[in-house]
């Protein structure tokens, strides 16, 4: 067993720094190509996938902020074409390497057992859809001609195929085939996904073998944890509050795999690394002398996994709104926060016209104290020129509400590096 690392005493600052870095935003978009994207998911284990699409799904706004001129067909290659990425279950829905798929065997384990009871409609439902797949080849629930609704996730109503279909994959029975739109259309496990991986035995000999190694991957997510309560940790089996981590944390700081870290600002608390990120934690104690760079992020992008500590670290506090009622909003549908070098500078709220193909700034909110200078705006010029290309967009306007205001005269000069998707 590796010697546990004593703890160290960092600043605020240098956490911030250190966490950009971990999650190669310090410089944005320095990563280039599939090959980009496949380092920085072995990096951080997961990226979130959700399939509401304002100006990009949330997997490629998190990499068009790592990846220099990013393109959703490359994620779509590395997932539905050469499968060495896999579209299941993580941290919520996600995006993993599918060699981490043995890895999952526990949690498709209590999924199944969950779903064992044959008088469950949805239960019954299964094997019926299994064989339709067997016999038919790919399909989506839409293919499926049942009426049947039931109640389904999160308050909603489903048909029976759609819900089987669910299970069915949450269980690792079927995959994603591939996407039309945010539609998936699921084929059978053992077609999908590489003989060596979908013959693997589960890696972990016992429960407590798998948590280390969830919660360790879990760290590197973001790169600087706290054991407290938090979204952050949700998915992982058998750790579901502060005292069951805790134990977690400390069995892995005993182990050599964490190291313990306090911020002189923030008092007693204890934060965790990964003792293989202290090489860009010693990094991270310079300023960096490269041109400060600005970058969108997105509502689930993994540094903003854990609200609380980024205002902790960042004094930046992030609600996303999509869920609220539109009265109770304090900014907007879709908002994404945007850096510029090592700080949270504003956030704004945009829309999208794919007819017209026209990003719209709806709203504009700028953070209490930033002073907007020169080398500023050179930086979001260049971060709003790439981001237009991501969506596919050909032009850029204020909202009627933001026009005048004068610290937002450089979004008229923004020029279009236009690469067609």
């Amino acid at each position: 067993m590796a010697q546990s690392t004593k703890p160290l005493t960092i600043s605020k600052t240098h956490a911030r720094r250190f966490l950009l870095r971990h999650q190669e935003l310090l410089p944005p978009r320095k990563l280039k190509g599939k090959a980009g994207i496949l380092a920085f998911i072995q990096k951080v284990g997961c990226i979130q996938f959700d399939p509401i699409n304002v100006v990009g799904r949330n997997p490629d706004l998190v990499l068009q902020s790592r990846i220099s001129h990013y393109r959703d067909k490359w994620l779509e290659e590395l997932l539905y074409q050469k499968r060495v990425l896999w579209d299941g279950w993580d941290k919520m829905r996600a995006i993993y390497q599918t060699t981490d798929w043995p890895n999952f065997s526990r949690y498709r384990a209590s999924v199944q057992e969950r779903y064992a009871d044959p008088t469950n409609p949805v239960t019954g439902a299964m094997p019926d859809v299994l064989k339709t797949l067997r016999e038919e080849g790919p399909m989506s629930s839409i293919d499926f001609k049942d009426t049947e609704r039931v109640d389904w996730w999160w308050g909603t109503q489903a048909s029976l195929a759609k819900s089987a279909l669910d299970i069915l994959y949450a269980s690792g029975e079927i995959g994603v085939h591939h996407k039309v739109g945010t539609r998936r259309v699921f084929d059978l496990i053992e077609r999908l996904l590489p003989a060596q991986v979908f013959s693997a035995l589960d890696p972990h000999k016992n429960d407590e073998a798998y948590e280390n190694w969830h919660v360790l991957r879990r760290v590197g997510g973001l790169g600087l944890v706290h054991a407290g309560p938090s979204e952050f940790w949700g998915g992982i089996l058998g750790v579901k509050n502060t005292s069951q981590r805790s134990k977690v944390l400390e069995n892995l700081v005993k182990q050599g795999m964490l190291v313990p870290v306090f911020i002189k600002e923030l008092g007693g608390r204890t934060f965790f690394i990964r003792e293989s990120e202290l090489e860009i934690l010693n990094k991270a104690k310079r300023k960096s002398r490269a041109r400060p760079r600005a970058a969108i992020l997105t509502a689930l992008d993994n540094l903003l996994w854990d609200r609380k500590l980024i205002s902790w670290i960042f004094d930046f506090d992030y609600v996303w709104e999509v869920y609220k009622p539109v009265e109770k909003r304090e900014y907007g549908y879709y908002v994404l926060p945007i850096l510029f070098g090592d700080r949270f500078i504003g956030r704004f709220d945009p829309t999208f016209d794919r007819e017209s193909g026209e990003l719209v700034i709806k709203g504009w909110w700028w953070e209490d104290g930033v002073d907007v200078t020169d080398a500023m705006i050179v930086a979001l010029r260049e971060c709003f020129s790439e981001f237009l290309s991501f969506v596919g967009a050909k032009e850029i306007r204020l909202g009627d509400g933001l026009l005048g205001d004068k610290k937002l005269n450089w979004v008229s000069d923004v020029s279009i590096e236009h690469t067609h998707r």
